[in-house]
């Protein structure tokens, strides 16, 4: 139900957000026997006979076994969500002082009357949430230290928590819950992957976005907990234990280039999958304790396999806004207009670089938390346009050779100042490809045969523009063999 309503937005909590602070957790913080409530702790230890009672015979006549008392009054508040996107009261109460502070209202605004003859008015006053929508702490995704969460995901760390509590008193049953446990993650991972990680595209690009371990993992949650053919309010008892394969709302659109294809929604998604999944890992001593020796395999299973592998969910998310966010194919267009055949070597660097530099700096702008998967993606694709632009050339000199070192020494001047992020992704491949020029007739059939990682068009461009004029027909029909007979995986 949650996730058919959820609209990935930014749930706003305070900076120091942590578990701990949560209702449902505040039994971990409690020494506590398993055979007494720990509203009657405190009493075991004057009545000796009251201990003995098992903790169903203590509650016979009245109470709730599975309800928590804290001791203290200021436990049984929680305070996790920002007031009104503001940190804290203060700040709120600060905006307001500042509202009705009159230092900074003009003297024509005090007066107490308007002039009849001229007419005028003292001008309205700035509303309070105009003055509140500039002032407040804003809770965006470039928030410093802020944990990305969705209403979503806080709701399963409760539902955690609630589950931990229940494995606590009741320790026969702690395997089942703790199985359910996982699938409620399973679910929630393989949503995310669903909704902004699936994508067709993935094997063409070469990339290796999915590693083998993650598919593994999303094969595993389809295959034993989705029913792919079962309607989403089909009954319980027909699916056994499956469950239908999660929707995402109709809210959430990720097909519009303005949000840069849902960008934000993606960011926060992933980003509250990682938060979880590091929710689970502090919690993994916590779990251990409560499992049966004979059943812990499957706990250590369930953290190395699933957990540990949500942040690999942030390469496919990501990688598909860095496909469709920049325009490449207006780069191959903005070289093919290049004249590579010039006979002077050039100081100045050519257009295109300049568009693609505007294009990757206004598009990565998300937390430090994946903003290096995102550049990675950006820089990973520009590198592989600007090679596959080259090797559209039809002619080129010496000069238009130099001219092409040229421009790529400045991509990566202004891209090292716009990014922290060292060694830059596929740099050799750019540098290679354009020294391959450079290379005589032997040299190119070893270079054809170690370097497998260019495309078949690529190697052929170099052979028919770079070679071409410089040896015979049958020497160029033997490399372009050698291409032909060479089976290339994608790099």
């Amino acid at each position: 139900m949650f996730l058919e309503n959820e609209t990935w937005e930014l749930c706003p909590v305070k900076s120091n957000f942590n578990i701990a602070q949560l209702h449902e957790f505040k039994f971990m913080g409690q020494c506590r026997s398993p055979s007494i409530s720990p509203s009657r702790q405190a009493g075991s230890s004057t009545g000796p006979a009251q201990g003995e009672l098992s903790l169903f015979q203590q509650y016979l006549q009245e109470g709730n076994p599975f309800e928590m008392h804290a001791e203290q009054k200021e436990e049984e508040t929680e305070d996790v969500l920002a007031s009104n996107g503001y940190e804290s009261d203060e700040l709120e109460k600060s905006v307001y002082q500042d509202y009705d502070s009159d230092s900074d209202v003009p003297e024509e605004l005090k007066q107490d009357y308007v002039d009849e003859q001229t007419g005028d008015a003292p001008l309205k006053s700035a509303s309070r949430e105009t003055i509140r929508s500039k002032k407040k702490s804003d809770y965006n995704l470039n928030k410093t230290n802020a944990p990305i969460l969705t209403n979503t995901t806080l709701n399963v760390i409760r539902l955690v928590g609630k589950y931990m509590q229940m494995m606590n008193i009741l320790k026969p049953i702690a395997f089942d819950v703790i199985h359910c446990v996982s699938q409620l993650f399973d679910y929630y991972l393989y949503a995310v992957y669903t909704f902004f990680g699936r994508n067709d595209m993935y094997e063409s690009s070469g990339l290796g976005l999915i590693s083998s371990r993650l598919r593994t993992t999303l094969n595993r949650i389809q295959e034993s907990l989705i029913d792919m053919n079962a309607p989403v309010h089909s009954a319980a008892e027909d699916r056994k234990e499956k469950v239908p394969s999660p929707h995402l709302s109709q809210l959430v659109v990720l097909t519009n280039s303005g949000t840069l294809y849902g960008l934000a929604q993606r960011v926060v998604a992933t980003e509250s999958l990682v938060f979880l999944a590091e929710q689970f890992e502090s919690l993994q001593s916590h779990l251990d304790t409560m499992m049966p020796a004979a059943k812990k395999p499957f706990l250590q299973q369930f953290y190395s396999q699933t957990v540990s592998t949500a942040s690999e969910l942030r390469k496919p998310i990501y990688w598909i806004v860095a496909a469709k966010a920049i325009d490449y194919e207006q780069m191959l267009l903005l070289m093919a207009g290049v004249k590579w055949d010039i006979r002077e070597i050039m100081s100045q660097h050519n257009v295109y670089v300049d568009v693609l530099l505007q294009d990757v700096s206004r598009h990565v702008r998300i937390p430090a938390a994946g903003v290096h998967v995102l550049w990675e993606h950006c820089i990973r694709l520009a590198n592989r346009t600007l090679v596959e632009g080259y090797a559209n050339v039809k002619k080129c000199s010496n000069e238009g050779r130099a001219l092409m070192q040229l421009d790529f020494q400045q991509f990566l001047m202004k891209l090292e100042k716009l990014t922290d992020l060292r060694p830059i992704p596929d740099k050799e491949f750019v540098e290679t490809y354009i020294k391959a020029y450079y290379l005589t007739e032997n040299d190119m059939e070893q270079f054809i045969k170690n370097h497998r990682e260019y495309s078949m068009k690529q190697l052929a461009n170099l052979v028919n523009v770079c070679l071409g004029s410089h040896i015979n027909k049958k020497a160029r029909q033997k490399l372009l063999a050698a291409i032909d007979d060479i089976d290339r995986p994608k790099r």
